[in-house]
């Protein structure tokens, strides 16, 4: 009856914070808007003055910024989708710019690039600056619980011109407010080539336990002047210089066991927390396959949100980063290493022979036609590569799991220290003996039956 009555306290405060987060302060600009209508920034700069070209400024905007955490970069250089070449998308900005796809068998084209996420009109491209790149920036993408999407697409202007679409329109700007998880993942959730292609998470109350609370995005990544804190994933570089983490909210002792608390001092929240992951296990961009559409797109292997397991490894917050090779640098002795579980991906690609680096490609040739090569020599002329000898080649990228949290599906004691646990410890730098310790049911006997008789 007191495990009822305890339960029954908790959905009732839990319908009370969704009651709170689901009725947001009106806006006080919405009067105006509806007088005037909505002209872009300039309508929103009357109140938040300067907001536009602090967005200028921000990651969302020049997709680079300087790293302090990866090996082998230049820590005065920005790095990010600006420049950055790694297999899950195995181009860039530069050479992948919003552009149209040369016709295709059924003379068919298309518009396609990576700044189809870019929050401006493209005209004012990635890293730009001035008063024309202000006046592009799409505002209502992020802050319209009723922005029409249909018209965040590409199309040519009367000069001829590529342009990114955005909704402008009266009723979408009188729907401003806090960004939604909508407003978030209509992006990340699509990122990598096509839904749950690169994160491999669906943010809803069904996979995530801060969704089923009715939270959203912004509430743990709380921006402060557009800047968007973010994690340590080792595949995801640039940053706003805001950090986040789960002991920010929950702090170093999240737990009433005092044994579970014990534990995160050398694991992370996500190793328990976040048991499943999804997403591409494997790209090749040496072979594009034809749809029905007759356009291309490079052989992928993926799984839906859930679906696979993560792989544990010791990650001090640092990358180690080589061609080959994308993932968490850590050991068991190193205190500031704690264990994380990640998705692992591989991606094939084309390497240069002569320097070993991987080398850019330019998805509009392969797609109009699966000329994966053309592709090559085409980024290679963008980027002023006069000479290389590309040769197919495998990388590996470990990704950090940080969403699908859960509470019921969390990891326990059996979990970890059964024979047949999910940690490999000989990988993570135990011996045979301190093993043996440790896939003892000595361990989390007691314990365990004291709880079995609770819940029986």
């Amino acid at each position: 009856m007191k495990r009822l009555a305890a339960t029954i306290t908790c959905l009732a405060v839990g319908l009370l914070a969704t009651s709170a987060l689901a009725a947001p302060k009106e806006h006080p600009g919405k009067e105006e808007i509806a007088k005037s209508g909505y002209k872009g920034p300039e309508t929103c700069e009357q109140c938040h003055t300067g907001k536009a070209k602090e967005f200028l400024s921000t990651v969302h905007w020049k997709h680079s910024s300087k790293i302090d955490n990866v090996e082998g970069i230049d820590p005065n250089r920005e790095y990010g989708m600006l420049n950055r070449i790694y297999t899950m998308c195995n181009g860039n900005d530069i050479v992948n710019n919003l552009k149209e796809i040369p016709k295709n068998a059924a003379g068919k084209s298309k518009f396609s690039g990576c700044n189809t996420c870019h929050p401006g009109n493209h005209l004012s491209d990635v890293g730009s600056t001035g008063p024309e790149a202000e006046k592009s920036v799409d505002c209502l993408v992020c802050h319209s619980t009723d922005y029409d999407f249909r018209q965040r697409k590409p199309f040519k202007d009367d000069q001829g011109r590529v342009v990114m679409g955005q909704d402008r329109s009266t009723k979408a700007a009188l729907a401003i407010g806090k960004p939604t998880v909508k407003n978030c993942m209509v992006c990340h959730e699509s990122a990598g080539g096509g839904v749950l292609i690169k994160r491999g998470f669906a943010f809803t109350k069904d996979t995530d336990l801060h969704a089923a609370k009715g939270m959203v995005c912004v509430d743990c990544h709380k921006t402060n002047g557009h800047r968007i804190p973010t994690g340590y994933d080792p595949n995801n570089w640039a940053n706003d210089g805001l950090r986040l983490s789960c002991l920010d909210c929950h702090g170093e002792a999240p737990h009433k066991d005092a044994d579970y608390n014990r534990h995160t001092a050398r694991i992370a929240c996500q190793t328990c927390h976040i048991p499943r992951t999804g997403g591409a296990m494997a790209k090749d961009f040496t072979k594009w396959e034809q749809g029905p559409d007759k356009f291309f797109e490079p052989t992928t292997l993926r799984k839906e949100a859930n679906e696979t397991v993560p792989v544990y490894a010791w990650y001090n917050k640092t990358v180690v980063n080589t061609p080959h090779f994308i993932g968490p640098k850590g050991n068991r002795g190193d205190k500031a290493s704690k264990i994380y579980p990640f998705k692992i991906f591989q991606g094939k690609a084309f390497f240069d022979k002569k320097t070993g680096n991987l080398l850019s490609m330019d998805f509009a040739p392969p797609m109009a036609t699966g000329d994966t090569l053309a592709g090559i020599a085409s980024a290679a002329k963008t980027l002023g590569i006069t000479s290389y000898d590309p040769v197919p080649g495998w990388q590996t990228v470990y990704f950090g799991s940080n969403h699908l949290t859960t509470r019921t599906k969390a990891l326990t004691c059996t979990n970890c220290h059964a024979v047949n646990g999910v940690l490999n410890f000989k990988e993570l730098g135990y011996t045979d003996e301190e093993i043996r310790k440790l896939t003892n049911a000595e361990i989390y006997f007691e314990k365990l039956v004291n709880k079995q008789k609770e819940e029986w």
